[in-house]
């Protein structure tokens, strides 16, 4: 992290600035490796920086708000500048200033304006503080009217007004009409939730709330979605006290309930896909895409500890951090062999045995997670879309070839589109006649309020002759 110098650097807008610069949107056009996202850049820069929660909080919301409002900020920009193109550092103090006005209301105009200034002459700007000042008060002079177009844009020009790309719109548009389009995008731009879900392996939901308590945690029950919405049968229900909201909190790893494993942070969505495969005591399970770990260790949960999951990842860091996730949380019943991967046959899956469940989270655009991944958006591309759907058949493949007959198989992603999802599904049930659909669910943010997701639970015909391989 020594490339953001940032040990010394404590004021919070300052090491936004040096964040941002290392983000997506503040790399060069043709960086020579893809930047690290905006999350992973923060964590990092929190540990190098002593920062108060409150300055922390402010970075943080800085950061996140001009990654996902960046579109809309450099119109503003752009209508101030005469669309003349500006250093990248530059571009950043002017996209914090705006930020600060027109998205941050508690900070009053005037100081948001004095900050930037004085955040530009410290990174080296001095000779531009006056060009940003003078933008930055022309923006104040004007902020009604400029409030206004900020407003009509959310409607006459949605992209622009919601800042995201021209094409995922326009996608959007054409599947979930314009009303649902603008109810999803106004999610993508809501800081998230963030919930906890119970570790009954360790503890039951009302030691580790009187725990909470004590540990200056504030938390709501979270009722949610009893069922997914769709056809019947229903898809199963999530338990009564499983999960609950985190309003505010220290930090997290500062925390012994934490630390000792009694809960885990992860959004109710990602809870379906285990519950769909209905893990009991006993059985041999295989979490293809198991990193970071969330659903393999309520896997563990549902099964008590009782019976085997093999969880796998390509990605030796990610494996790693599944691994701990494991330790932390108390499961004993996960085993990670070093060839287990993806569930390619090239990574040692045609030598597994067979299971009686599998779930496939598959890699994917992730696009029902975009106000999580704040950077994702401008990352993602159409053909990344196309690419991942490939891979996401072949992982499929591969994993029901590993499924016992009679054998439950759980397809999931967390992406909105249906080249992903219902297409990649219908492709493999025309190319395997030995498996049946049972359901399928699609969780969609503006109708369900979790994050998006796709879910589809397959079963192996028993009396279905062996698959011919060519």
């Amino acid at each position: 992290m020594s490339s953001l110098k940032l040990v010394n650097a404590q004021n919070p807008r300052e090491i936004a600035a040096r964040i941002l610069r290392k983000t997506w949107i503040g790399a060069p056009a043709t960086p020579p490796e893809r930047p690290l996202f905006t999350e992973r850049l923060l964590l990092r820069a929190f540990s190098n920086a002593a920062l108060s929660a409150p300055d922390r909080a402010l970075c943080q919301e800085l950061v996140y708000g001009v990654v996902r409002w960046r579109a809309t900020l450099d119109a503003l920009i752009d209508r101030k500048t005469g669309a003349r193109p500006q250093k990248i550092p530059l571009q950043n103090c002017l996209r914090l200033g705006l930020f600060q006005i027109f998205w941050l209301r508690r900070i009053p105009p005037h100081a948001a304006v004095h900050e930037t200034v004085e955040t530009a002459k410290r990174l080296g700007l001095a000779a531009q503080a006056g060009f940003i000042n003078a933008v930055l008060r022309s923006c104040l002079r004007e902020a009604e009217q400029i409030q206004k177009l900020l407003d009509s844009w959310k409607t006459s020009r949605p992209a622009l007004g919601w800042s995201h790309p021209d094409w995922l719109v326009e996608k959007w548009s054409r599947r979930f009409g314009p009303q649902n389009t603008l109810r999803l995008l106004e999610w993508n731009n809501t800081p998230p939730k963030t919930f906890a879900r119970v570790n009954a392996l360790k503890i039951d939901a009302a030691r580790l709330l009187e725990t909470w308590r004590s540990e200056g945690v504030q938390f709501d029950f979270w009722p949610g979605p009893a069922h997914l919405r769709g056809e019947q049968p229903p898809a199963p229900a999530l338990p009564k006290n499983l999960v609950f909201e985190l309003k505010s909190h220290p930090p997290l790893a500062s925390l012994k309930s934490f630390q000792d494993g009694w809960f885990y942070i992860q959004d109710p969505a990602t809870l379906f896909a285990p519950l769909a495969l209905d893990p009991q005591p006993g059985a041999t399970i295989w979490d293809v895409c198991a990193a970071p770990g969330g659903k393999t260790t309520f896997i563990a949960q549902c099964m008590a500890n009782h019976g085997l999951i093999m969880a796998g990842d390509t990605s030796k860091e990610r494996l790693k951090l599944l691994r701990e996730n494991c330790q932390r949380l108390g499961v004993t019943i996960a085993r990670f062999p070093s060839d287990l991967g993806r569930g390619r046959r090239r990574n040692g899956a045609g030598n597994m045995p067979l299971f009686d469940k599998i779930l496939l989270d598959a890699p994917c655009s992730n696009t029902g997670v975009l106000r999580r991944r704040v950077d994702l958006r401008w990352r993602l591309a159409p053909a990344e879309i196309h690419r991942l759907a490939g891979e996401q058949f072949d992982l499929l493949e591969s994993a029901a070839a590993r499924l016992k007959p009679d054998g439950i198989l759980v397809y999931s992603t967390c992406s909105l589109e249906p080249e992903e999802n219902g297409q990649v599904l219908s492709k493999f049930l025309a190319s395997d006649k030995r498996f049946v659909l049972e359901w399928q669910r699609e969780i969609l943010p503006f109708a369900d309020g979790v994050d998006g997701a796709f879910i589809a639970r397959l079963r192996r015909d028993p009396n279905a002759w062996p698959r011919k391989r060519g």
